[in-house]
């Protein structure tokens, strides 16, 4: 479509889409709506996500209704200290065929559309890279033969923020290769008590799919597509540069993958809404999921118990 109205009325169905998939994950998932947004907007703009919660929070449900809802391929991995990077990626196994044995390569689990790793920092420093490089790179190395990893393909990576004895936190090069930082937090009263009502009764939740792997696609080319104003865009760079200059909260700032980052959130963001343009309060909404694992903070605002996100807030409104 190349007339402006085709363009806006392309942005106006993606809002109904949207509507139609969050309506059909709301089935299953009862609240959580800023989590299941911020999930699908990392999926629309071709990152990866990283979520802490306390356990029992509806991690593994969630990402698994969205899968069912977008009709992708699912698999959950369980991080523990004795994971190989062969488990994750796949090994040669023998095989005889007419009395020839020859090699052939078993896939792993990453070998899916949305893999869930659960509890990465339980994994060892070697099987965490191994899942890092397949996230950048979207291919698998086994021997001597590189395979291609299934499009469209997401790692949504979980971690427990209570027991860190025995884990191995991953370091800052490789957290900046997730797009976002999700935290869970607890359902209200309401949402609990509709939780409870659900769960123990015997009729099963079933959700249908919404879209499909090709639609998914061409959603995450169109979301590129999305206009920006230069303002707005000077303005979430200068979020992400500001970072690196925050002296009395900030040790240490955000990359430039950040400023990419927080640009293609915003306008899935947009595009999630149906808008066919990106508004500050998309760019500012989005700073604390991209920033949040970016940033590495002094050692008094670590005494003081100042978190990550009340230094954006504090940073957002000194830029504004």
């Amino acid at each position: 479509m190349n007339s402006t109205g085709g363009l806006s009325q392309t942005y106006r169905n993606s809002g109904d889409i949207f509507t139609a998939l969050f309506n059909e994950i709301g089935k299953v998932i009862v609240g959580q709506q800023e989590v299941v947004e911020q999930m699908i907007i990392a999926i629309l703009a071709n990152g990866h996500a990283l979520v802490e919660s306390n356990p029992g929070l509806g991690k593994t449900l969630t990402i698994s209704t969205i899968a069912k809802t977008m009709d992708l391929d699912f698999s959950r991995i369980q991080c523990t200290p004795d994971l190989m990077p062969a488990d994750i990626t796949g090994t040669h196994i023998i095989e005889e065929r007419g009395g020839i044995k020859e090699f052939k390569f078993e896939a792993g689990p990453v070998f899916a559309n949305i893999v869930l790793a659960d509890e990465i920092n339980r994994a060892s420093p070697k099987t965490q890279s191994a899942l890092l490089e397949a996230m950048q790179e979207k291919q698998v190395t086994a021997g001597n033969e590189t395979f291609l990893l299934n499009m469209p393909f997401f790692i949504l990576a979980t971690q427990n923020p209570i027991e860190m004895e025995g884990t191995f936190p991953l370091p800052e090069a490789q957290l900046d290769r997730f797009l976002f930082k999700i935290l869970v937090d607890y359902p209200t009263l309401e949402e609990e008590t509709e939780i409870v009502n659900r769960y123990t009764q015997s009729t099963v939740m079933h959700v249908n799919k919404v879209i499909d792997k090709n639609t998914l696609l061409e959603l995450q080319r169109l979301v590129r597509d999305v206009p920006i104003a230069e303002d707005l865009k000077a303005h979430a760079i200068k979020i992400v540069i500001t970072t690196r200059a925050w002296g009395d909260h900030i040790e240490f700032g955000a990359s430039p993958r950040a400023s990419i980052g927080l640009i293609l959130a915003a306008k899935a963001r947009a595009f999630i809404h149906g808008r066919d343009y990106v508004s500050n309060e998309d760019i500012e909404t989005m700073a604390y999921p991209i920033l949040r694992h970016r940033i590495i903070l002094t050692f008094e605002s670590e005494r003081q118990g100042v978190s990550k996100d009340q230094v954006i807030k504090d940073m957002l409104l000194q830029i504004k």
